[in-house]
């Protein structure tokens, strides 16, 4: 088994832009926080009061992606040897849940504000202006932090800025229903609330229901797993792709291939087919952060594959000297594994080459071995 590492990236460099695009977001969301719920209060108006508190929740959503980014940037360690990204993942799964509860406390405070229409009140021209200027600042650091999440490849980030932008959302409910409102339609203010809020809810299940699949290990798409195989088995010396595993850590793939390759070939030698293989699976796809790779002499899937209750090296070694009546080390074994047999090549080097054994003694000495598949012997006459 060998593994094949893609270079580090600047974890320090991706914390700190990550931090300066979450506390200047952190700090846009609780300006504009106060100023809607001392607005929703002054100026009669529900909605932008609850859409200040939704400013809040943001405020305190990017706490959390402060500390989780702290902690899934630090380097590989002995306990964590593929480093610290699912503590990401999951911090992208408790974010997803906060919009999902968000979306659905927003729906069922406006279902109920619909029912009881009696209730809905005509709020103040300031709302307008108040929920237009945080619709801006909102979409405006929705897109710098998508933007910084992309490029730092944050699942995370990614997530925050989608949060920001449906602040955005809840205020343009507000900027929509004032205005209705003010027209002698108040209900419109509850109706676009709640579609908002299914919204809200929708994105959040999204970035929640990505975020198991991948803390239990889910692969790849069956496509991109098809892409995989066609170019490990399109390189030259691969006779067979018959296992490729894959799993993700945030924005990095880690996979597990096995390749088949000639019976015959040194070691060395199947060992630089993989690494073809790794290169030109990196020079296709994206992300890849750790490649092992498997070589197998056979398909070991077959229906009957090589098991470990066929003789050692010790141990053929052993009845190769009391069946050939040898001393010492020789002859030197070549040992081939292959469809639940052993084959047998034997090299008589000097001083042991005058050995009078032929092949064919050879063969009736060894023929009762039911592990047995072939035997060749090979001799180097002294120069």
């Amino acid at each position: 088994m060998a593994h094949s590492h893609s270079p580090p990236r600047s974890q320090k460099a991706e914390f700190q832009a990550a931090s300066r695009v979450t506390i200047i977001g952190m700090i846009l969301d609780a300006v504009l926080g106060i100023a809607k719920v001392i607005g929703g209060l002054l100026y009669n108006s529900q909605a932008l009061l609850v859409d200040g508190i939704h400013s809040f929740t943001d405020v305190a959503s990017d706490l959390v992606v402060l500390v989780v980014m702290k902690l899934s940037r630090k380097a590989p360690d002995l306990d964590h040897p593929y480093g610290h990204q699912r503590i990401e993942t999951l911090g992208t799964m408790v974010l997803g849940s906060f919009l999902i509860a968000i979306g659905g406390a927003l729906a069922w405070e406006n279902t109920l504000r619909l029912i009881r229409a009696e209730e809905l009140l005509v709020p103040g021209w300031p709302v307008l202006i108040l929920a237009s200027v945080s619709v801006l600042g909102k979409e405006w650091i929705y897109r710098y932090t998508r933007r910084v999440g992309e490029k730092i490849r944050s699942d995370l980030i990614i997530a925050n800025a989608w949060h920001s932008r449906t602040d955005a959302f809840s205020s343009v409910v507000v900027v929509l229903s004032t205005a209705g409102a003010m027209a002698g339609f108040p209900w419109l203010d509850a109706v676009a609330a709640i579609v908002i809020a299914v919204i809200i809810a929708r994105v959040g299940w999204q970035f929640t229901w990505d975020s198991v699949k991948e803390l239990v290990d889910t692969g790849l798409s069956a496509e991109d797993t098809r892409q995989l195989t066609e170019i490990a088995a399109g390189t030259e010396g691969v006779r067979n792709v018959h296992q490729l595993r894959s799993r993700k850590m945030g924005h990095d793939i880690l996979l597990d291939v096995h390749l088949q390759v000639k019976p015959e070939i040194s070691v060395s030698e199947g060992h630089q087919v993989g690494m073809e293989v790794v290169r030109r699976m990196r020079e296709v796809v994206d992300h890849i952060q750790d490649i092992s790779f498997h070589i197998d002499a056979e398909n070991d899937e077959t229906a009957y594959p090589t098991t470990d209750a066929l003789p050692s090296r010790q141990d053929v070694h052993q009845i190769l000297q009391e069946r050939l009546g040898l001393t010492g080390e020789h002859p030197r074994l070549r040992l081939h594994y292959l469809n639940n047999r052993v084959h047998l090549e034997l090299f008589f080097e000097p001083p042991a080459s005058d050995i009078a054994l032929s092949q064919q003694e050879i063969e009736q000495r060894l023929a009762d071995l039911p592990w047995l598949g072939s035997v060749r012997a090979w001799r180097t006459l002294d120069q």
